[in-house]
């Protein structure tokens, strides 16, 4: 008997693409972005914020996936835009009275300004006239639509805004006036007819059903995340391309109704220092975009105190309940209209890495914050910023010009006008200072390439100001004592003319400009940063270690942290002009006796330079690597022999030319008998340990010696011997037997602790690490071989040829060299890891390649279980910073 199944339909899900500002929350940042999570969190908390609405960036996905807006979002735009009317009893475009808005673009990662917005829509030729009647305030109205159809035009139509920036400079030239607000109705009306002559001029049409513009500029938001300069800001910051952009669609208020009304950016705390203080800046009688692109210089926000009393009094209430409500520094963009006090927009401030650490350590003071949430408070790349140079103030001279000190740090350069003249001086290997009148978004790939940025315009929350500092470069901004002369490609500096590449030094700490080259200084590091860093070191479980080439770099590695060194690169011991010609004469050498007679005049260097390692280093380990690199880099190049022996030639014939013309061919003879076609998987490392191991014995006498020398004089002693390149169980236990003979030798039974070990360098060592252990009582991972060999590239060649390629591509998301191969490489380190401890249980595992100074590369060391990384001296405080985070997954990660 057949029976009846009943059969249930399940429908896919639609997802939800339009979110207005009460359905919201901060929770939902990757979806709402940044700019519209903050306005539903605020909204929900009950601050006063235009009523609005939010576009996923999930429809932006589905735009750009499908070239077309997702199914039915159009009407759901239109139905949100009827709630809007319904709450703010206005019409859209409409009458009685007309509702207006802005389209606000809204990434979940900040990124400011590099993205699009469209103010005031809705407007049209007959509804400005109603507006005016509206306002009672025709002025406000006709400047309201200008701006419009100016930002329209620009960001949806395409057109140049430089054009529509002519017309309004020309009108005020012709009635003598120096501002904006200046402009009464009459000359509005006439900037706006010849706005139209342009747009008509450039074959356009602007739209005036608003539902039209706001369709039109709904997609041009969305097109702008894949704009030139948005795409070169996330590779700068490694955000990627895949998360998107909202659109925030808010109910327009207006800074520029008059006397009454403003516009402002303001900061909960200091950005530059840290100070609890409310900071910013406000224009009355104008719009956001005002503030930001430097259009005319702001006043500070304790001005706002005296202005308009009350609306100051709410912003103080706010920044005090966004700071405490988010738990960091809050970036606020705020309007009043008509003394009504509105917010537009929170996000986590960007600040100084010095303001970064004050902040941290003062929200942790006022028991805000765990100490895993303080070290999470600043970015391992800010520290960066606290070792910016600054000016010699000695030998600095007077200064030429003088500014507002937007971001910190000091830089000299030649003068580049425009961004794309920066980026060609950069490829020449010319550093550069970027002067603007004021910078634009789009300069963005010109600020990245340059010392530092220098404008006549701007406040200290205008674009250059905010960019510069999230990009850790020095920049002073709003000098007046600059004129810039774009025709001639000059600068005037007040009492001085400068021309396009001359050399300026900008100290964006002080807000002066020095001409020349000037001297800059290391900056001493105070109190503040050596608590954070305690803090840090409390939290953090991964040892951090310090590459070093000398003792003087071994000295800066502990004052910057260092539990150790975890790389003595001791070829680089032999590059010193007393040095390197015994160096050579050993390589050219063709017996052992030789060898070993010269090698007895580098000992003594050697035992000096280990001597001074180990003071410093009293009570850390001391990770010494022999000799690594292949014999040939120690002689001269084969290209420069030829020519000194084609000119000894033409110099005709003398006792002293013909002895000279032996020794270089000599030299010769041998540069051509060690000549490898691939010197860096060839006679290197190990190889050469076993060839000649008269070599390792002489580097391991001076280290024994210097390590009894140390430990008599009452320090603690820990060296550690490494052996590079090591492929094969059998070839280290080759050279660990004959050295542990010297080792006994120079040891005549007194007692020393140390450890010997290998570096792992290539897939072969890695895979069979489990045998090496046998032997090695450390692994270290050279990751800078390891990613040349497991990729098959050669770093050198592949980063001038076809690696920029694909990073453009996407082939790879971060260069393998920059930051550790978490697929490739990351698993050869994790099989190594496993095999090496299944052998030797207390095996301790770590790395050395330049990986160990990136964060995200420290970070996965820490989740496989290494027990350190080493980092150059510099990066010592930016790979202990990202071991505390590391340390803290789910204790406060931001």
């Amino acid at each position: 008997m057949l029976k009846l199944v009943k059969t249930y339909w399940i429908m896919p899900t639609v997802p939800k693409y339009i979110y207005s500002f009460e359905e919201g929350s901060k929770e939902m940042k990757n979806l709402l972005g940044g700019k519209g999570a903050g306005l539903a969190e605020m909204t929900r908390i009950g601050l006063n914020t235009p009523p609005g609405f939010t576009i996923t960036t999930e429809a932006c996905n589905y735009y750009f996936k499908n070239n077309r807006l997702p199914d039915g979002l159009w009407d759901g735009i239109v139905s949100a835009v009827k709630t809007l009317e319904k709450k703010t009893g206005r019409v859209f475009g409409g009458e009685p009275k007309i509702l207006l808005v802005s389209v606000r673009s809204g990434a979940p990662v900040s990124m400011p300004g590099m993205l699009d917005t469209v103010l005031n829509l809705g407007m049209n030729d007959q509804n400005v006239e109603q507006f005016a009647r509206e306002t009672k305030n025709p002025r406000f109205a006709w400047d309201s639509y200008r701006r419009f159809i100016q930002m329209f035009s620009r960001i949806v139509l395409g057109l140049n805004g430089k054009k529509f920036d002519d017309v309004i400079d020309k009108k005020k030239e012709t009635l003598g006036i120096k501002n904006d607000f200046e402009i009464g109705e009459k000359d509005w009306r006439d900037v706006v007819q010849e706005f139209k002559q342009l747009i008509m001029s450039a074959g356009k049409e602007l739209p005036s059903d608003p539902y039209k513009q706001l369709a039109l500029a709904v997609n041009a938001v969305f097109d702008s995340w894949k704009n030139d300069r948005a795409i070169v800001y996330r590779k700068l910051n490694n955000i990627p391309d895949s998360l998107g952009t909202a659109v925030s669609v808010v109910t327009m208020v207006y800074g520029n109704l008059g006397p009454n009304s403003a516009t402002g950016v303001a900061f909960t705390r200091n950005p530059n220092t840290g100070e609890k203080v409310l900071y910013g800046e406000y224009l009355i009688n104008a719009q956001g975009e005002d503030v930001v692109a430097g259009i005319r210089t702001p006043s500070p926000v304790e001005k706002l105190r005296t202005e308009i009393p009350k609306a100051y009094e709410k912003l103080k209430r706010s920044a005090e309940i966004l700071e405490s409500h988010y738990k960091d520094v809050q970036d606020i963009e705020f309007t009043i209209q008509d003394g009504t006090f509105y917010l537009l927009q929170t996000r986590s401030a960007k600040r100084s890495a010095a303001a970064a650490v004050k902040i941290a350590l003062d929200l942790r003071k006022e028991g805000k914050l765990t100490d895993a949430e303080t070290v999470n408070m600043v970015q391992p790349e800010q520290l960066n910023q606290l070792l910016h140079p600054q000016v010699d103030s000695k030998k600095a001279g007077s200064p030429i010009a003088r500014g507002l000190p937007a971001s910190p740090g000091a830089g000299s350069g030649k003068i580049a006008l425009d961004p794309e003249e920066a980026v060609k001086m950069n490829e020449k290997g010319e550093k550069v200072i970027l002067v603007r009148n004021e910078t634009l978004a789009d300069d963005v790939h010109g600020i990245a390439v340059s010392e530092a940025v220098l404008t006549a315009r701007g406040g200290m929350t205008s674009h250059a100001a905010v960019v510069a500092r999230a990009m850790g470069k020095p920049a002073i901004v709003g000098s007046e004592d600059l004129k810039i002369d774009l025709d001639k490609r000059s600068v005037n500096f007040k009492q001085e003319i400068m021309w396009e590449h001359q050399e300026v030094t900008v100290d964006g700490t002080s807000g002066l400009v020095f001409k020349g080259n000037v001297p800059l200084t290391i900056p001493e590091l105070g109190d503040d940063f050596q608590e954070f860093m305690n803090i840090c070191r409390k939290v953090k479980k991964l040892g951090v270690l310090a590459n070093a080439n000398t003792p003087e770099e071994a000295i800066l590695a502990r004052k910057n942290g260092a539990e150790g060194i975890g790389l003595a690169r001791t070829e680089r011991m032999f590059l010193g002009a007393e040095r390197i010609p015994i160096m050579r004469e050993m390589i050219m050498s063709d017996t052992i006796d030789e060898r070993k007679k010269l090698l007895e005049k580098l000992l003594p260097l050697q035992y000096n330079d280990f001597v001074e390692f180990f003071r410093t280093m009293d009570g850390f380990p001391v990770i010494i690597r022999l000799l690594d690199p292949p014999l040939h880099e120690f002689l001269p190049k084969k290209e420069e022999l030829m020519v000194e022996l084609a000119e000894l030639r033409h110099e005709g014939k003398s006792k002293e030319v013909e002895k000279k013309m032996k020794e270089e061919e000599e030299i010769l003879r041998k540069v051509n008998s060690l000549s490898e076609f691939n010197p860096m998987i060839g006679f290197r490392g190990i190889r050469v340990g076993i060839v000649y191991p008269e070599i390792y014995e002489m580097q391991v006498r001076a280290i024994i010696r210097a390590s009894v020398k140390v430990k008599e004089e009452g320090k603690t002693v820990i060296p550690e011997i490494m052996i590079p390149l090591t492929i094969d169980v059998r070839e280290l236990k080759l050279v660990h037997d004959r050295l542990k003979r010297v080792i006994d030798e120079e040891l005549k039974g007194k007692q020393l602790k140390y450890k010997f070990g290998t570096m792992i360098e290539t897939p072969r060592g890695a895979l069979t690490a489990g045998e090496i252990a046998e032997v090695a009582e450390f692994f270290s991972f050279g990751t800078n071989d390891l990613t040349q060999m497991t990729f098959g590239f050669s770093r050198d060649d592949v980063e001038a040829t076809f690696l920029p390629r694909y990073l453009e591509y996407g082939i790879f998301n971060v260069n393998p060299f920059e930051s550790l191969d978490k697929n490739g490489v990351g698993e050869l380190m994790k099989i190594c890891f496993e095999r090496g401890v299944k052998t030797r249980p207390d095996i301790e595992v770590g790395i050395c390649g330049e990986h160990g100074g990136d964060p995200d590369s420290v970070k996965f060391c820490h989740k496989i279980g290494l027990k350190y990384v080493s980092a150059s001296p510099y990066r010592v405080p930016i790979a202990i910073l990202a071991a505390a985070q590391a340390n803290t997954q789910g204790k406060g990660e931001n």
